[in-house]
């Protein structure tokens, strides 16, 4: 932090300034009146910003020596009190514990209104139990002070009804950015960076949009949509930028994920970039009903997409995996993981080494389902293994996978041929340059079968009129 000015210099800097209130909150009403942001735009009425408070009005200057929590609080209290919007010019304001009530509406300079977080043992901002709080163009640094053990997040918003955060950045919190519990609202065009833990965090959403937000240096996650027991979400995840999400924690896969969505269902994920992620771009645990849609995966440290454990229903479609131990696992079948459409998907350059020992059947895999699934259209290029593994051991149940494109891969399709497996339907697919085999059985890791195209020999398996051709250039 810089030096604080004295509050006779921050006066004669605010006046020199070419940004003046009016200017500013007239340009801002112009902005959040189009279409595309809807949700601020209905909360910050053109009333609110012409008979808006300005936070020197109450005596709270930018850039004042000293913890300014008492006169942020006034301040936010007395606009709301009045019904008004509070202007929060730029400039460093040092605070700590400050809470919103109802009909909070907040508007700063992007980039340059900054609330400085000053430790001692809270956080930096809450809610609770409020509704209809809206905050805009403001930069919540954390300063990688010490948070206590009230609370997971730098801020902190508990059952509130309609909030809003739009255009502001969350940085340097010791432990998540931005948690919300049983919150609804939209979470759109901000920047969440540094955390210690993860950048967003939404345990029982309640209604609840996250759009076009880069989230990004974050030590364990990027987005998790939890819930403490199964039950519909309904989250909406969509447009985000999401890149180099560490595994602080380590494990296998619980943490390093670029969206982590856990016992959420009906979330719908789509047209997200994802990169860099030390373990899944995205992986849903036990979140039945998800909708993971044209998402581009790019340089994951494990799986690029996953649904696994106990869920039923999934939707894994045009999405781009780029660099990845798997491409796309759909499992867990064991567990009652079921019922899913994979199709559209391009998935390329795997690799066998992951970030930890490999377990059960490895890495190296384009596309792995199980059960009661629809595998179908996706084009898979370099899996260094299989292209394609359906089912493992006697976990495998009405699979179909047809009008694949699968090239230069170790085997094309793998199927299980184990004792208690269940049917599978592989037809008309394209397999060119398989450097072992092209479509064979597979008893656990055991290779069990001769070539399977266009034969008879398993009762449970229909498998014809594939194309193979072995020439890669072919």
């Amino acid at each position: 932090m810089s030096k604080a000015e004295s509050q006779t210099g921050t006066q004669a800097g605010s006046k020199r300034s070419n940004l003046s209130r009016r200017g500013f909150l007239g340009g801002v009403a112009l902005f959040l009146s189009g279409t595309a942001v809807p949700a601020a735009s209905a909360a910050i009425r053109m009333a609110d910003l012409r008979g808006s408070m300005e936070a020197a009005e109450v005596g709270l200057l930018p850039n004042a020596a000293g913890d300014q929590t008492a006169l942020f609080q006034h301040a936010v209290n007395r606009a709301v009190e009045n019904g008004k919007a509070l202007f929060l010019p730029a400039g460093n304001y040092p605070v700590s514990n400050i809470r919103f009530p109802s009909g909070t509406l907040i508007v700063g300079v992007p980039g340059r209104t900054r609330l400085v977080y000053q430790g001692g043992g809270g956080l930096l901002a809450r809610a609770e139990g409020v509704s209809n709080v809206t905050l805009s163009g403001l930069t919540f640094d954390g300063a990688n002070r010490s948070i206590g053990d009230i609370t997971e997040g730098l801020l902190h918003f508990l059952s509130v009804r309609n909030l809003s955060i739009h255009d502001c950045e969350i940085m340097g919190s010791a432990k998540t950015g931005l948690l919300m519990d049983r919150t609804s609202g939209t979470i759109s065009e901000c920047v969440i960076s540094g955390s210690a833990e993860t950048g967003i965090w939404s345990r029982d959403a309640k209604g609840l949009t996250l759009s076009r937000n880069t989230v990004r240096d974050c030590a364990n996650g990027g987005i998790w949509v939890h819930r403490w027991k199964d039950g519909e979400d309904g989250t909406i995840v969509t447009g985000n930028r999401i890149e180099r999400i560490a595994s602080k924690n380590g494990g296998t896969g619980q943490w390093g994920n670029g969206i982590n969505i856990f016992r959420a269902h009906s979330v719908v994920i789509s047209n997200n970039r994802i990169a860099d992620c030390a373990f899944s771009a995205i992986r849903a645990n036990s979140g039945s009903n998800v909708q993971i849609i044209g998402n581009s995966c790019m340089r994951s440290g494990e799986t690029g997409i996953y649904s696994e454990f106990n869920f039923q229903g999934a939707v894994i479609s045009s999405n781009i995996v780029d660099g990845a131990t798997i491409g796309v696992s759909i499992a867990n079948y064991r567990e009652g993981g079921r019922l899913a459409v994979c199709s559209g998907n391009l998935i390329r350059n795997l690799t066998q080494q992951g970030p930890y020992p490999p377990e059960v059947a490895g890495f190296g895999h384009g596309i792995v389902v199980e059960a009661d699934t629809s595998l179908t259209g996706n084009v898979i290029e370099g899996a260094p293994r299989f292209g394609i593994m359906l089912g493992w051991g006697p976990y495998l149940r009405n699979v179909v996978a047809s009008q694949n494109v699968v090239r230069d891969c170790g085997t094309g399709i793998a199927v299980s041929v184990a004792k208690g497996a269940g049917h599978a339907m592989i037809t008309n697919n394209m397999i060119q340059f398989a450097r072992k085999d092209a479509i064979v059985g597979y008893r656990w890791l055991e290779k069990a079968t001769r070539e399977l195209n266009n034969t008879s020999d398993w009762s449970h398996l229909l498998v014809k009129d594939n194309q193979v051709i072995f020439d890669k250039t072919g």
